[in-house]
């Protein structure tokens, strides 16, 4: 069986703020927020699902927002660094959007022949814009405050921080088929076998990097894409075989889930592509409205209760 890997299907982080999150990634970047749900796993918070139109597998970005959180520390055995491809000529657009919203940028600089733009997001998670000639495989969301030309087109890849990066290099390389293909200093650059839009993992080796810990402004995990249940399946006995502690498949509604921790401590995800985000609203109503899964709708009034307002973008408030 055939089970490569494209690349991302989603990266989960952590908030603090749930209003401030969904302003800045809606009315600043620019993505459409494609589904308001819960924390399946602590649902007094949200969940809030970030992408294009449909939420393409490898657009997704999503959030547990819990509001009051503290403040995480990025640092090895994280992702500590997200970044979205967007097109070729498109940075000083972004430059002075970026500023123009008083938002914590770096300098430009460039990495792989690749020109790369740094920034923070309100709970300083480190996000990276990257101009590629790629990005015009992916249809960004056209119905936001960014014009088509320099709207975000998905992942480009994700940094993790490594004080040893050899284990999971290894991983990467042995198990889950992607191939090195470019290190400069301490960066490794991998790419996903299929080659697909969102399929760079950078391993950064950090030797005497201090350990990160989760809160807001870090990533909770990363998710890999699969085609199907049969695939998942296949990744799951391949995965228990090498030695690795994989979960039970988890319902998660709009795909299926396993999860395992790679040797450097990522929280890493095999995420199935369909069902997809309209399995409980058509393309139009994405993300405008509380959506519970069967075992939760029961709690609805409950749980609208204790969750915090949020005004959405374009759909009045939510409560």
């Amino acid at each position: 069986m055939d089970k490569q890997i494209p690349g991302i299907h989603h990266v989960t982080a952590i908030a603090s703020d749930p209003q401030k999150n969904v302003d800045f990634y809606t009315n600043i970047l620019g993505l459409r927020l494609v589904k308001l749900t819960v924390n399946f796993d602590d649902p007094g918070t949200y969940h809030l699902y970030y992408g294009n139109e449909t939420g393409q597998p490898g657009t997704i970005l999503t959030f547990f927002p819990w509001l009051g959180a503290t403040r995480g520390r990025r640092g090895t055995g994280q992702v500590a660094v997200t970044s979205f491809a967007v097109p070729e000529g498109a940075l000083d657009y972004w430059e002075e959007r970026l500023r123009d919203h008083e938002i914590t940028i770096g300098e430009r600089q460039r990495r792989f022949d690749e020109e790369v733009l740094t920034f923070l997001d309100p709970d300083w998670m480190q996000l990276e814009l990257v101009a590629h000639e790629a990005a015009g495989q992916i249809v960004p969301w056209e119905g936001g405050p960014v014009p088509r030309d320099y709207a975000l087109r998905g992942f480009h890849g994700v940094t993790l921080w490594a004080s040893n990066p050899e284990p999971t290099a290894a991983l990467l390389t042995s198990i889950l088929g992607f191939r090195p293909v470019q290190e400069t200093g301490p960066r490794f650059r991998f790419q996903a076998a299929a080659g697909e839009p969102g399929a760079i993992v950078d391993l950064l080796h950090l030797p005497d990097g201090e350990r990160g810990w989760g809160g807001a402004g870090t990533v909770h995990h990363v998710a890999w894409r699969t085609a199907n249940d049969a695939q998942q399946l296949a990744w799951q006995q391949e995965l228990a075989k090498s030695g690795l502690r994989v979960t039970p498949v988890m319902d998660r509604q709009y795909f299926r889930s396993i999860y395992f921790r790679e040797p450097g401590g990522v929280l890493f995800e095999i995420a199935t592509d369909p069902p997809g985000f309209t399995r409980d609203e058509t393309p139009a109503e994405l993300g405008s409205r509380l959506r519970l899964p069967p075992w939760l709708e029961p709690r609805r009034a409950e749980m609208q209760a204790a969750l915090p307002d949020l005004n959405l973008p374009g759909n009045g408030s939510h409560g």
